[in-house]
């Protein structure tokens, strides 16, 4: 069986990540970002997931997504309500789960076209 690499049809895909780095296209970043299947902001001054404000969200929420995904680090850690509500009040579902979750479920939402946008927090 021949296995062949296939390249999405979009310029940013996350191939991984943990607590501490991700791996986007070829390069491993060290400090949060947000990502979307055409936008990567690198140096998202976001750390704690605890430590969230809505205002942390405006830059995903520009992205214009359906669904945000968070990824919190090694572990789940829930951000305040306030961020959530932030989310929910416009109609945007979130999902909070750990870096390497929230990488196979980003890949996985993305390859199929959807408008999603993810904030991860490493550090």
């Amino acid at each position: 069986m021949q296995l062949n690499l296939e390249r999405p049809d979009y310029a940013y895909f996350l191939r991984g990540a943990d607590g501490t780095s991700a791996l986007v296209n070829e390069r491993r970043l060290h400090t949060s970002f947000v990502i979307a299947p055409d936008t990567l902001i690198e140096d998202w001054p976001a750390r704690d997931a605890r430590m969230l404000a809505p205002s942390d969200f405006e830059v995903i929420l520009s992205l214009a997504p359906e669904l945000v995904i968070l990824g919190t680090g090694a572990i789940q850690v829930f951000p305040p309500q306030a961020v959530l509500a932030t989310c929910l009040q416009r109609g945007i579902g979130i999902e909070v789960m750990s870096n390497a979750a929230a990488a196979r479920t980003y890949a996985v939402l993305a390859g199929e076209g959807r408008r999603v946008a993810a904030g991860f927090l490493l550090g």
